[in-house]
């Protein structure tokens, strides 16, 4: 039941967020967030790593087609779990300093999201786990077109027609694997594992699968509807995006793609590699060309997941470790760092890099607040991104070393893209922009003091994390390699 109430208790905050009126709307959805989160906490302390899945629902959906509406949670939900009610009320405090139209709406639609996010991640039901995963398109969407840029129409149309095409191969993948199952049919996950398909069907449910997530997370080259999207939204919602929606794409990989079909990963895992690493390079040497501040940790966000990515297909359990640690990692930095671009650009009416300058000349909490998350980015040793990171090069190092070697170029260029937005928004002589540049307020610290205690928690002490997925990780490897 416990997987339950993780799930219904932010759709129960969302519908008195709404009742509440436009006054109490901010506050009573970060009732709802922290409520969330200390449930969430709650269950980690219950939770027992190596015992398997826990805290089981399971009721009829469709009985006679052997469709379910069940969870649970693993290791490796657990950290996604930790990670989505972890941000969350960051998100909803982030926008304090907004006076957004229809705010029981906005925050509504951010509880909302963190429900679908929660059923993605512990859906037992596989096609139970696609509803969830189109069900999270639908707040992001209404964020974005509602609350967005001038282009957001456009924009938010290419974004959504982008992942509802990704989804639909995913579903007819999910409808062949339902129809392979013994006379009875079931479309349990677990039972997909022990489907014995042919070359080319693997093949077929490989593709499938690999589209859906790949345009989801993105990857090369099914990324072009990310940084426009990310640019145009509303800051939450691209904290929502990058911060913890992408992450269904590589769970998506971990859980359902590799253990069901393990002969296609190894016919057309090469590729899925070689995609990804040139996806680290292109996304950093775009990164470096950026003046828009907003667009640059876009570009920035696309090269790690791409580095995600390898790690996965490396098969091995540092790639997939890295993975999860990873995760951890880039969702608190990049909630952060989108956090750090909207002060900016509320405190100076622009993200342009060229304009800016010596905002560390008055603000000195602030530039310590984005100098440490800008340090986890980068994967400095006893930062959350390094244990991440050096668990990921790795995993594809051991895969192909000319591949590490090239995936390795990441710690370089990733270094030149941040320190480069770093040098040029905060030193320097002060812009006319930056005239009167305030230091952080109350709220904007409590938003910022949690991530950064979290890059120190998981860069020093990493194995908290790592402890938590790993008998799930062996398991999904003994599953492959059966």
């Amino acid at each position: 039941m416990l997987t339950l109430l993780l799930i219904l208790l932010p759709i129960a905050a969302a519908v008195l967020t709404l009742a509440s009126g436009s006054r109490l709307a901010k506050q009573v959805a970060l009732v709802g967030g922290l409520a969330e989160l200390g449930l969430a906490v709650y269950a980690w302390s219950q939770f027992d790593p190596g015992a398997g899945a826990q805290f089981v629902f399971k009721y009829h959906w469709l009985q006679s087609a052997g469709i379910s509406f069940g969870g649970s949670i693993d290791g490796i939900s657990m950290v996604l779990v930790l990670l989505t009610t972890f941000l969350t009320p960051f998100i909803i405090l982030s926008a304090f300093g907004h006076d957004y139209k229809n705010q029981t709406t906005f925050y509504a639609l951010i509880l909302f999201m963190e429900a679908a996010l929660i059923g993605v991640f512990t859906a037992t039901d596989a096609f139970l786990f696609y509803l969830f995963f189109e069900a999270a398109l639908i707040p992001v969407y209404f964020l974005a077109a509602v609350w967005g840029g001038e282009n957001r129409a456009k924009i938010t149309f290419k974004f959504f027609i982008y992942t509802m095409f990704g989804s639909l191969f995913m579903l007819v993948a999910l409808v062949f694997l339902y129809y392979q199952t013994p006379d009875t049919h079931t479309s349990e996950i677990a039972a997909f594992y022990n489907l014995q398909l042919s070359p080319l069907a693997q093949g077929f449910v490989f593709w499938a699968f690999f589209i859906a997530f790949a345009i989801k997370m993105p990857l090369f080259p099914f990324h072009t509807w990310q940084p426009d999207t990310y640019t145009e939204s509303p800051t939450q919602a691209t904290m929502l995006l990058s911060g913890i929606m992408l992450k269904m794409g590589v769970y998506g990989l971990i859980r359902l793609l590799l253990p069901i079909v393990p002969a296609g990963v190894e016919t057309w895992g090469l590729l899925a590699v070689i995609l990804s690493v040139i996806g680290i390079i292109y996304g950093s040497v775009i990164a470096i060309q950026q003046r828009d501040m907003k667009r640059l940790v876009a570009y920035s966000s696309f090269a790690h997941v791409g580095l995600m990515s390898a790690g996965v297909f490396s098969l091995s359990a540092n790639g997939l470790q890295g993975a999860m640690v990873q995760m951890l990692a880039h969702g608190i930095n990049v909630v952060g760092m989108f956090y750090v671009v909207d002060l900016i650009q509320t405190r100076t009416k622009t993200r342009y890099l060229d304009q800016l300058g010596g905002i560390s000349q008055t603000s000195p909490q602030f530039s310590i607040y984005f100098m440490i998350l800008l340090l986890g980015s980068v994967a400095l040793p006893l930062t959350n991104g390094f244990p991440g990171e050096f668990l990921l090069l790795s995993g594809v190092f051991g895969y192909n070393a000319w591949l590490g070697a090239i995936a390795g170029l990441t710690i370089i260029l990733g270094s030149v893209y941040m320190l480069r937005l770093y040098q040029k928004s905060m030193f320097g002589p002060k812009s006319n922009w930056v005239e009167g540049f305030k230091d952080l307020t109350l709220s904007e610290r409590a938003v910022l003091l949690p991530l950064a205690i979290m890059v120190f928690w998981i860069g020093i002490f990493p194995n908290t994390f790592l402890k938590i997925s790993e008998p799930a990780i062996t398991q999904i490897l003994k599953i492959i390699a059966s």
